[in-house]
């Protein structure tokens, strides 16, 4: 996937995601007939009919009687509803034992109360809903697609709300997650890319939160118990630690009534506690995990920025020119295709709640890893040092403003938006101001956003793959 500065308004993903317009016209046509499934509405509908780069995002947010903050658009367009649930219950939260929230996430729907798993999937394909849920290092999300009409919408949230507030954890069920678990960290360990990510997180993050695998580890995992996952469940799936972000064909009272039940559903409890402060780096650091393989992975970084940071625009310009503008940035330019040392290398920022990180990735052959990790740090000790040029700016900013719209052509891409405008604290104008703060960034802003984010001689290298030797 092409990287960047990632926005984390689409977890897991980079900012530039979306369809076409051209596939989203077809969507819901007059001629298709009534839609009664949510296989007539899988490519993205449009949110209006005014160009993608002039677009208006009528943003309306509000807080329930019971502390959960929603944020609401009205996309008529498609008689479909997206709901995405927002919790501040990721990994950060797991404490000592890793893999917590990735394992209440992956068990909201085995099983209720009133529900067992194969109920709920029932229950769900009867009115044609989608549902998912993951959990990541800052949050957990809850996500459903249905269609707008009630006979089909209020069902499926009686469901969706039932799953979330009232999971029951199942012993069975569990069983198998955690033997799924397993494989995954087996798999994860014959993973130079995996590997390497853990080290980096580890040594960059020490005793910090962010330091831990969303998955865990085999020693955490084997640790977990239901009481745990009920614990952690019951004080971070609460009203007042929650986002609801909706977008689709309901009016506002409509809306209102639809995150009043899916919040009352909910204890109000309590937010989540402020994390701390990520402490930098104090001088440069190389770590080499051996690995019988050809290639050797390399990742090189530090803390970067939260997403709050107002230098935000600055480094996703900048790191456009860098690392993130696929085969033209700089660093693809000068060891790919000037020096053959790699089939692509990647510099982005991941903005979280606490600094999330800095990174440039890459693979090389063995015997190249250290002439590949020189170059790199020499590339982008000049960068920020000297800056990006005039010429450079225009073509990234043409990139992005250009992306942009695509990101935004669908109400599932919007109600990921929202949930993140949410989760961050962002504006509400965030949509709408976004092209011109693109735009407004200058040469010096670049430079000095770097200067004060990245520090050459104080980064993180991890090489994981065969010694020379």
């Amino acid at each position: 996937m092409k990287q960047g500065i990632f926005v984390t308004l689409v977890v897991g993903g980079s900012l530039l995601l979306g369809a076409t317009l051209a596939e989203a016209s077809k969507v819901g046509s007059a001629s298709a007939g009534p839609v009664t499934s949510l296989e007539r509405l899988e490519s993205p509908g449009t949110l209006s009919a005014a160009p993608l780069s002039r677009r208006h995002f009528a943003i309306e947010s509000w807080t329930t009687g019971n502390g959960a903050r929603v944020l609401f658009v009205r996309a008529d367009e498609l008689p479909m509803l997206d709901v995405r649930l927002v919790f501040d219950a990721g990994a950060a939260r797991d404490g000592e034992l890793g893999g917590l929230a990735s394992s209440v996430s992956r068990m909201l729907d085995e099983g209720t109360a009133s529900r067992d798993t194969s109920a709920i999937a029932a229950a769900f394909e009867q009115v044609g809903a989608s549902y998912s849920s993951s959990a990541h290092r800052d949050m957990a999300v809850a996500e459903l697609r249905v269609l707008s009409d009630p006979a089909f919408r209020e069902p499926a949230l009686a469901v969706f709300a039932d799953v979330v507030a009232h999971p029951a954890f199942p012993a069975g069920p569990f069983a198998r997650i955690q033997q799924g678990s397993e494989v995954g960290q087996q798999q994860q360990e014959q993973s130079p890319a995996a590997l390497a990510s853990r080290l980096f997180y580890q040594n960059v993050y020490g005793k910090h939160p962010y330091s831990k695998p969303p998955s865990g580890t085999r020693t955490t995992l084997a640790k977990l118990a239901r009481d745990d996952l009920a614990r952690f469940h019951q004080r971070f799936y609460v009203a007042r630690n929650l986002t609801i972000a909706l977008v689709g064909d309901l009016d506002r009272a409509t809306a209102e009534k639809v995150a009043d039940d899916l919040s009352a559903a909910l204890p109000a409890g309590e937010p989540a506690p402020a994390l701390p402060e990520v402490p930098p780096l104090k001088k440069a650091r190389h770590l080499h995990h051996e690995f019988p393989s050809q290639q050797t992975h390399i990742l090189l970084g530090a803390a970067g920025i939260s997403r709050s940071d107002p230098d935000f625009y600055a480094l996703l310009v900048g790191n456009e020119i860098l690392g993130g503008g696929a085969f033209t940035s700089l660093l693809m330019r000068e060891l790919r295709q000037k020096r053959g040392l790699t089939y692509g290398v990647y510099s982005g920022f991941t903005p979280m709640r606490a600094e999330g990180p800095f990174l440039i990735s890459l693979s090389t052959r063995s015997d190249q890893s250290d002439e590949a990790l020189r170059l790199t740090r020499q590339i982008l000790a000049d960068f920020v040092k000297q800056g990006p040029d005039e010429a450079a700016i225009r073509e990234a900013k043409t990139s992005i403003v250009q992306g942009f719209p695509m990101s935004a052509s669908s109400n599932a891409s919007i109600v990921g938006y929202l949930g993140a405008i949410g989760f961050y604290g962002l504006p509400l104008d965030y949509l709408d101001q976004y092209l011109a703060r693109i735009e407004a960034v200058t040469p010096a802003d670049i430079r000095a956003a770097f200067r004060r984010h990245v520090q050459p001689d104080r980064l993180m290298a991890i090489t994981v793959g065969k010694s020379k030797s």
